[in-house]
């Protein structure tokens, strides 16, 4: 099945579960940001020197490891769980730029012509303050609605779970991110069951895989569980630092 982004939109992976996307209108999103530590990250990707969204799904490093320096760089809203929020507000994000929201919750920005939606994650959420582990609140997944209509949705760190149906009915993306890894996260086998819960896709883009020895999980052996269960869907493979555009 072929599958185009919106025209203008570009997207670039930096590894692990961390992008760098650009909307039709060139405003710029950053996803869960683990860079200066993240072994495939390209190194000039190292840096964000300008985002104007940056979105967290949880509190492990291997997803917000950068994001109190980038936000102080940039200036730029931090989207995520209250508690999450709390969480970088305490570490040195200006309180002023953190959006904190729960499960359910929408919240429109007029000025990037985009709408942001938590939902569910089966997962953990945790971080560290002077040596001890805190409570980060519950991991979240977002959907991006653009004004235009197009919906893409950002599982974060998630096992299958059966309300992605739901997800793909209520808000009706038609392109995923989803983790593949194993481990600590969904394989390629139970992502692919879960590609076969949203029906409203039509792509999707693996993640969460061959940062460390534990991420065992392949993009082969995701495309091939997707075509083993007859799923008419475009598996889009990215390599750290490859931008993919619309046309």
């Amino acid at each position: 099945m072929s599958f185009s982004l919106p025209t203008g939109m570009q997207i670039t992976w930096l590894g692990h579960a961390t992008f760098h996307m650009v909307m039709p209108n060139g405003k710029t999103l950053l996803f869960d940001p683990f860079l200066t530590y993240n072994p495939t990250t390209p190194a000039e990707w190292k840096s964000i020197e300008s985002v104007d969204l940056m979105l967290v799904t949880h509190g492990h490093s291997d997803h917000c490891a950068d994001a109190v320096p980038i936000a102080q760089k940039t200036n730029c809203p931090v989207v995520g769980m209250v508690e999450m929020m709390t969480y970088l507000g305490k570490s040195g994000v200006e309180k002023g730029k953190l959006v904190g929201m729960n499960k359910g919750g929408s919240l429109k920005f007029p000025d990037l012509e985009l709408t942001i939606t938590l939902t569910h994650a089966f997962h953990s959420s945790s971080g560290e303050e002077e040596g001890e582990t805190v409570y980060t609140g519950e991991p979240v997944g977002f959907v991006v609605t653009l004004d235009s209509g197009f919906a893409l949705y950002f599982a974060g760190d998630t096992d299958v779970f059966g309300d992605m149906a739901l997800i793909s009915e209520l808000w009706e993306p038609q392109l995923a991110f989803l983790p593949i890894g194993d481990h600590f996260t969904m394989n390629p086998r139970t992502a692919a069951k879960a590609v076969s819960l949203m029906p409203s896709l039509q792509a999707v883009v693996p993640m969460h895989y061959g940062t460390f020895p534990l991420l065992t999980g392949t993009p082969e052996q995701f495309v091939a569980a997707v075509q083993g269960r007859g799923l008419e869907i475009a598996v889009e493979v990215l390599e750290p630092g490859r931008t993919w555009e619309g046309v």
